[in-house]
């Protein structure tokens, strides 16, 4: 079932949304040949403290940390671990915090050394940009399948590949509620958003496959290509007249700029 947030969760959710935006900036800044996930890891859990949050992922199902760390193949759930990042990995951060009992997550994806190759830089590029397309169409109205195909539409027009086996999702009390919301759709499906939604929009992207792999550990999806692999993700929400990415930080939001 959809929930229409209050705008008293609305501001906690906004609250929690800052928390993991933070937590964005601040693990960007480190993120460097020798760092490991678990270095990340434990600066992530102390900025939630710090911010009197808590972590959203971790004992989740199970989940063993603060944030998921993916490096490479790893697409999403990575489980940070102490080897040391080197030149050139795609590293993803996907990042969940809560505040009063409401959540936000969001996720990006960097080359550690700043100096991807062409092929990373345009990796990591398309699956930005695909997200960036999507949160560009979301107003009262929208169906679910309109984001969908909006993201499949560019990203295959680009050569890459969606996996359809995880999606974006609806957030509020809980981490992950309805509706799903798929990286692969056909337009003028689905239900429709309504203003006062809370939604997640997330385009993970493979390079040439859209198969997946779960490890043994349960949790870490990896490309069955075993080729680098890149994710994004806002937190969302939709207003009387298009949308509001709250998992930016205030600093430097203007607000809906990237919305209808």
């Amino acid at each position: 079932m959809v929930s229409i947030k209050s705008q008293s969760e609305i501001q906690n959710i906004k609250a929690a949304s800052q928390v993991v935006a933070l937590i964005h900036k601040e693990l960007a800044k480190i993120i460097k040949v020798g760092i490991t996930g678990k270095m990340l890891d434990k600066m992530a859990a102390q900025i939630i403290k710090e911010n009197n949050a808590i972590p959203s992922f971790l004992n989740y199902h199970g989940f063993p940390a603060t944030i998921c760390v993916s490096v490479n193949e790893q697409l999403i759930h990575g489980i940070p671990n102490d080897k040391p990042f080197k030149m050139n990995d795609i590293v993803k951060i996907d990042a969940g915090a809560a505040v009063n009992g409401y959540h936000a997550d969001a996720a990006f994806t960097m080359c550690v050394g700043g100096k991807p190759t062409p092929e990373q830089a345009k990796l990591i590029n398309v699956t930005k940009e695909s997200l960036n397309k999507a949160i560009a169409i979301i107003a009262p109205g929208v169906r679910i399948g309109d984001i969908s195909n909006t993201i499949q539409t560019y990203v295959e027009s680009e050569g890459f590949y969606l996996p359809t086996s995880y999606t974006g999702h609806g957030i509020g009390k809980k981490l992950h509620e309805d509706p799903a919301i798929p990286n692969v759709g056909k337009p003028n499906t689905g239900i429709k958003l309504q203003s006062g939604m809370t939604i997640c929009i997330e385009p993970m992207v493979q390079t040439t496959t859209d198969k997946i792999l779960v490890l043994s550990d349960k949790w870490t999806v990896v490309a069955a290509d075993k080729q680098q692999t890149a994710h994004f993700e806002h937190t969302i929400l939709v207003t009387n007249d298009g949308c509001e990415v709250l998992t930016i930080l205030n600093e430097n939001q203007k607000n809906n700029e990237e919305c209808n």
